[in-house]
């Protein structure tokens, strides 16, 4: 898959009452926004094929109405621990430059609007993985809302392989 950068990354611009919205997620203790342009759908849990020697991010194919799609499962993408037994994850399916791809996910959160004043580039305590998937964060009321490259999360070039 491609690892072109997402088109949502924020513009510098001179209209501080911009806004966009994100359908939001989250993973671990991590709360996750997508550009809701981005999002086709939202579903709950789908039986999947696993896909032998596919790269270890790549949980299996789902078969969404006759399209086959790959579910990409992002806790392991940003390497955090994997669910717990029998917890099964939700199904945000998003459209990228390569096509539809399942991102699973914990739970599916709200759509929310965002202010282009209160986005900020990555903080530099974002390490690992995620350093090279979020592309900043939004300021919310409560919590911080970090945006998520789509492009460069379903990008499998150069994953490792499952033995």
């Amino acid at each position: 898959m491609s690892t072109g950068s997402s088109a949502f990354t924020p513009q510098p611009s001179d209209d501080t009452s911009a806004t966009r919205q994100f359908a939001t997620f989250s993973l671990d203790r991590y709360y996750f926004g997508v550009e809701v342009l981005m999002v086709q759908e939202v579903i709950r849990y789908q039986d999947m094929t696993r896909v032998p020697l596919a790269p270890g991010v790549v949980q299996g194919l789902i078969n969404l109405r006759g399209q086959i799609v790959t579910a990409v499962d992002l806790r392991r993408r940003l390497g955090l621990p994997d669910r717990a037994e029998g917890v099964q994850p939700m199904n945000v399916v998003v459209r990228t430059s390569d096509g539809v791809v399942s991102l699973l996910v914990d739970e599916i959160g709200d759509v929310v609007e965002t202010a282009h004043a209160d986005f900020e580039r990555a903080p530099e305590t974002i390490s690992g993985a995620a350093r090279e998937l979020v592309t900043g964060v939004y300021k919310l009321k409560d919590r911080l809302l970090l945006a998520l490259d789509v492009e460069r999360s379903t990008a499998l070039d150069g994953e490792e392989r499952r033995n």
